[in-house]
């Protein structure tokens, strides 16, 4: 599984910016797709993730600023973050989670920098 992050940048607090993450290969049926961030200094951490099944989680930080969503057609992962705050500021990875029966196998993007700062 190959994944292909984009929609990075510099953006203003306050601002909105999108992030998409289109996923080739072969992504089993059960599987999670989703965002971390990591930004200096700090362990990467869980943005949102989504089931295939439509379940969602956030991180309590991002909560009713950011919303996930997905195109299982298109094998597409998308992040729209509103009310953008300085400390979002970090590199965020797409992710795709597939489960092997046993166990959990990841897969990451290369990463795309968001910027908040005025």
């Amino acid at each position: 599984v190959q994944l292909q992050a984009s929609g990075g940048g510099l953006v203003q607090p306050g601002g909105s910016l999108r992030l998409s993450c289109a996923a080739s290969g072969n992504i089993l049926a059960t599987n999670f797709m989703g965002w971390y961030r990591q930004a200096p200094g700090n362990e990467r951490e869980l943005v949102a993730r989504m089931s295939n099944g439509g379940t969602t989680n956030y991180a309590d930080s991002v909560k009713g600023r950011f919303t996930i969503s997905r195109d299982n057609a298109k094998n597409t992962v998308y992040l729209q973050m509103n009310s953008l705050k300085a400390e979002d500021t970090a590199v965020y990875y797409c992710n795709v989670a597939d489960w092997w029966g046993i166990r959990w196998q990841d897969y990451w993007g290369q990463g795309t920098l968001v910027t908040v700062s005025s």
